[in-house]
């Protein structure tokens, strides 16, 4: 089974896109394991208390399917990046500095194109 980290912004990203997230993953990466870092959490907890107006980011879905990673102080963009260089593993983002760090270290992208669908960048 894969594992793929969760960005904040890639997630919202996929809610905004109404991606079937399970269908979406299990086609373009087969069986995944979702990793959510608590630094990732809590931003998603804060944009979405900023989002009261919206449908919200889906909270309750993303943290029955994740597993939940202990992250260390810091930015956001240099966990993911480090959590994605030791697991070798998947990052879903559209962040577009941290995709160029990622891609830098050859690590593989999940992203969403064209707001409806998920494409796998694993090399440049």
């Amino acid at each position: 089974m894969k594992e793929i980290l969760i960005d904040a912004c890639g997630w919202a990203a996929c809610v905004d896109a109404q991606l079937n997230m399970d269908a979406q993953l299990d086609a373009v990466l087969g069986p995944t394991t979702w990793l959510l870092p608590t630094s990732v959490l809590a931003e998603l907890n804060q944009l979405n208390a900023d989002r009261p107006m919206r449908k919200g980011l889906l909270m309750p879905l993303l943290l029955s399917r994740s597993t939940l990673v202990p992250s260390k102080e810091g930015h956001t963009d240099d966990i993911l990046f480090e959590m994605a260089l030791e697991r070798k593993c998947c990052t879903l983002t559209v962040d577009r500095g941290l995709k160029r760090r990622l891609f830098e270290a050859n690590l593989p992208v999940l992203e969403v194109k064209r707001g409806s669908f998920l494409h796998l960048v694993d090399s440049l």
